[in-house]
């Protein structure tokens, strides 16, 4: 940042006629005279050494546009290393974007010719003045307000407009080159005049001008979405970056996603608590009962420099208010329903990895403990691309009634077996509440999040489980990469596992060994194209047939060990030994 007295300095050595009104100094302007002007005026400076607006000049007769010390410096034709802050190493960005060589000069004259009275009185409504209307150029082509998107060349090649009182109505007029990408922003010149000093970057072009109306340089973005569309580079010249979004979680989003590529140089304001959502500055500006102006200067002198890190109070907080939700549970983890496993485990916690042979009984071993944990009031998402969402529910219904799928097929059910289903069938409507089947082949992480924030939201709950069935056969961009993209989603979940306290249990398949098979001893390696599974699985288990999956075997044979190969929280080795009731899918835990 630069110093202010190095900028005090700076004003006075080069406006030697000046005198000093408060925190402003005033001298005659030096540019009026450049411009011809019959009558000069002064050009006022700002110093007020705690504002974050310190050094802005304008001129009273606005001969050229306002801004800080190094635009006056430009302006001036000062030599670069004696303005404050220069960096004489530092590129100017450009777009990527050829200006052409027509541009709307002769439709923008048009358009201003047909603002009248009602245009005006609209604007004034807001608080903005009719000087401010004809220097942005405003128009009105009978029906729309023109907003003209100027360049940094001075030239506008597009313009937006928008039917007054009703801003979602809108359409871009000229250049579809300028319509989109960082070359739709309003008033894009401001950017340079603000070199070293401070800039508002607000949604729609109303509440641009509605702020500099009240004095501030500000620049603005059709929605708030087009916020991404913005280099960081190209505002790195900027010492504070204000962000005033329009009151909503996707304002906020994307002035969150700008303040940190910008890092501590950028501050989100925040807007009164007694303000509904969806409105924006010209709600305030538009209501007889607000001060705009003092809520403004409120809301700047509470915008704090952006962190992505919550302060130590609010981590403290949130650190012992988890402490006390977690008092009185008997495990840190979920309950699985299997009394071994979950006194080995102490529930299930982080990122869980099951390995297992073909036809070994991963998927029921998962769909069994993930509808317990749903019929626990605990919501669960099962992200299915085995065995299909019908097969999942039947599977659990044959399970919860102790049928087999045949009889629950047959029309013909004696009265016990009838009242079973029956009593089966409740259960499962009712744990439906809590656990979804997606089968989405074009899954995305964003997309999981976003599952994530609606099951919170309709169930109220903290605690979720997430299941993967199977890691291997997740969507990836590029099959020919499937290790490569493997290891991209372990790191998704990670990131998932972390943000939403969420429990995962995903499902991996085993390489095999050299004789062809699968019986050697479990380990990590076992794991076919393990990658990072060794450093994202919080608990690597490995499910073992003690029969031969592809012969024909009794139930009561159907015997598994579980064997835990690698853990953070516990350590390795048999978990206990599962019996699978066929055809009822459903696991029995073997006593020791």
């Amino acid at each position: 940042m630069t110093p202010f007295e190095s900028v005090k300095a700076f004003y006075e050595n080069n406006l030697p006629n000046a005198t000093r009104k408060g925190h402003h100094l005033v001298a005659p302007c030096p540019f009026c005279a450049q411009h011809d002007r019959d009558k000069p005026t002064h050009l006022a400076v700002y110093l007020n050494p705690d504002s974050y607006f310190r050094g802005h000049f304008r001129c009273l007769n606005e001969c050229v546009p306002a801004g800080f010390h190094v635009h006056f410096g430009r302006l001036m034709g000062i030599d670069g290393h004696r303005i404050p802050g220069f960096d004489p190493e530092a590129e100017t960005y450009t777009l990527n974007l050829s200006y052409p060589s027509r541009h709307l000069g002769s439709e923008l004259d048009k358009f201003s010719t047909l603002m009248g009275p009602d245009q005006q009185d609209y604007f004034t409504r807001f608080g903005v003045t009719a000087r401010i209307c004809k220097q942005m150029r405003i128009g009105f082509n009978g029906r729309y307000l023109v907003y003209p998107y100027f360049q940094e060349n001075g030239h506008a090649y597009a313009a937006r407009c928008v039917l007054p009182e009703k801003e979602e109505n809108y359409f871009f007029h000229g250049n579809e080159a300028f319509f989109t990408g960082e070359a739709a922003v309003y008033n894009t010149p401001e950017i340079g005049c603000c070199h070293g000093g401070a800039l508002f970057i607000t949604e729609g072009e109303l509440n641009a001008l509605i702020l500099k109306s009240l004095g501030y340089p500000a620049v603005a973005v059709p929605a708030a979405d087009a916020l991404a569309e913005i280099s960081s580079e190209r505002l790195a010249c900027i010492e504070h970056l204000f962000l005033l979004i329009n009151h909503s979680p996707e304002g906020y989003a994307a002035a969150r996603s700008l303040a940190l590529r910008m890092g501590f140089r950028a501050r989100i304001l925040s807007w009164p608590a007694r303000m509904p959502r969806g409105e924006c500055l010209a709600h305030l500006a538009a209501d007889p009962q607000m001060e705009v102006k003092k809520e403004v200067l409120h809301m700047i002198a509470t915008a704090k420099a952006f962190s992505p890190f919550a302060s130590p109070k609010k981590e403290h907080d949130r650190f012992m208010a988890l402490l006390e939700k977690e008092k009185g549970k008997t495990l840190p983890g979920l309950t699985t329903g299997f009394v071994q496993l979950d006194r080995h485990m102490e529930g299930l916690r982080g990122i869980n990895i099951l390995g297992g042979p073909p036809k070994a009984g991963k998927s029921c071993f998962f769909m069994q403990i993930s509808t317990e944990v749903a019929r626990r009031q605990v919501p669960v998402i099962y992200y299915d691309f085995e065995n299909g969402r019908q097969k999942i529910y039947l599977r659990t219904l044959v399970r919860l009634a102790g049928l087999s799928e045949k009889q629950i097929r047959s029309k013909s059910l004696d009265a016990k077996s009838a009242d079973a289903l029956a009593q089966a069938q409740t259960q499962l409507a009712t744990l439906l509440h809590y656990f979804r089947v997606v089968n989405d082949r074009q899954l995305t992480a964003d997309t999981m999040r976003r599952h994530i924030d609606f099951i919170k939201h309709e169930t109220g709950k903290d605690d979720l489980l997430i299941v993967v069935d199977s890691l291997h056969k997740l969507p990836f961009k590029d099959l020919t990469e499937r290790r490569t993209g493997i290891d991209a989603w372990l790191r998704h979940l990670e990131a998932i596992r972390d943000e939403h306290r969420a429990c995962f249990l995903v499902i991996s398949e085993l390489s095999r060994g050299k004789g062809g098979g699968y019986g050697e001893k479990p380990d990590l390696s076992s794991f076919k194209e393990s990658g990072d599974i060794e450093y994202s699985a919080d608990n690597a288990l490995i499910l073992m047939p003690d029969w031969d999956p592809m012969s024909p075997t009794l139930s009561e044979q159907r015997k598994n060990t579980l064997w835990m190969v690698a853990s953070r929280e516990t350590s390795p080795g048999r978990v206990g030994q599962y019996l699978l009731a066929y055809p009822f899918w459903r696991f029995t835990e073997v006593a020791t």
